[in-house]
């Protein structure tokens, strides 16, 4: 199994300390103190420190940790910062060529009502094979007289992964349930010198359904679903019930050949291993899979495992 930290070229994130269930990371010129409860382990640093350094902190709200209300509470101003900022991003130079990377975003930060900031950075690893590939689909077809490939963004929230695609040059449809990710979404892409990215605000599964029924295919298709969530209609999200019907869409809608998936899981109990086998029991037929964990390290060496993630290519 893979294990897969962001770069450590990456200067605008830092782990800084994590333990107790709490993390202390940095964004930018900001730094934040979050709960996280795999962080089972004492911390490195004392409290005192964390104070001194922390920016805000997350404090956590009544219904914190319940289904539906797992991440909600507030935010307590320790010093001087502003609600929103942006961070960016960029990729890995070519290993051959030294080139730097066409892979250039700007991503957005706010302070929400609930502990997530609008980014999750132990993503880039998966933005950066979402880059690769779709580099690699886009010189593929260009080979042989094709369109650029089509990239299909699920549960796609602020949007790191469609803008990876969209860098390396995929017509890129984005979909959320919820409209002001989205619109949050098309601001980094503004931002990042990106355009042409198709919005969708709609439920995920009831699009996969239509798209299968309708015959259409896409070469990429990254899908990053929570373990609940509801539709813009109210229609129920639930991981455990929902997950292996949206893969089974999924799979008809994925092109036969040249293409790939990038599947990410959240939900605590999950393994890596439980990703692959429902990939390969959805799927059955594909070249490559490979599936590990996303992970952050913070600066005393201590692992975060965050998400797993299984990428397939046919």
């Amino acid at each position: 199994m893979k294990v897969e930290f962001p770069a450590s070229y990456w200067k605008d994130y830092q782990l800084l300390d994590s333990g107790r269930g709490e993390k202390l990371e940095r964004f930018g010129p900001f730094v934040l103190r979050r709960p996280e409860p795999k962080a089972l382990w004492d911390p490195s640093m004392p409290d005192a420190e964390w104070k001194k350094r922390a920016h805000v902190s997350f404090v956590p709200g009544a219904g914190f940790g319940k289904a539906g209300k797992e991440d909600s509470g507030t935010w307590n101003r320790l010093r001087k910062m502003d609600d929103q900022w942006f961070i960016s991003y960029k990729g890995a130079a070519d290993a051959e060529t030294g080139a730097n990377s066409d892979l250039d975003l700007a991503l957005r930060l706010g302070l929400t009502a609930f502990k997530h900031v609008g980014v999750f950075p132990e993503q880039a690893p998966n933005w950066e094979f979402i880059f690769r590939e779709t580099s690699r689909l886009v010189r593929i077809n260009a080979a042989n007289g094709l369109d650029r490939p089509k990239v299909l963004n699920l549960f796609a929230y602020t949007g790191g992964a469609s803008l990876a695609a969209k860098a390396a040059g995929a017509d890129v449809t984005h979909l959320d349930s919820v409209r002001q990710v989205v619109t949050w979404a098309r601001e980094n892409m503004e931002r990042s010198g990106l355009d042409g990215i198709r919005w969708v605000v709609e439920d995920a599964l009831k699009f996969a359904r239509r798209e299968a029924r309708r015959g259409n295919l896409y070469q990429g298709i990254i899908l990053d679903p929570p373990a609940y969530g509801h539709g813009p209609d109210g229609e129920k999200w639930k991981l455990d019930e929902l997950l292996f019907d949206l893969l089974k869409n999924v799979a008809q809608i994925l092109a036969p050949r040249d293409s790939f998936l990038v599947l990410n899981l959240y939900s605590n109990g999950y393994s890596a291993t439980l990703g692959e086998t429902v990939c390969r029991e959805a799927f059955k037929t594909f070249r490559e899979l490979e599936s590990g964990e996303l992970a952050l390290r913070d600066d005393f060496g201590k692992v975060l495992p965050l998400s797993i993630f299984v990428r397939l290519k046919r």
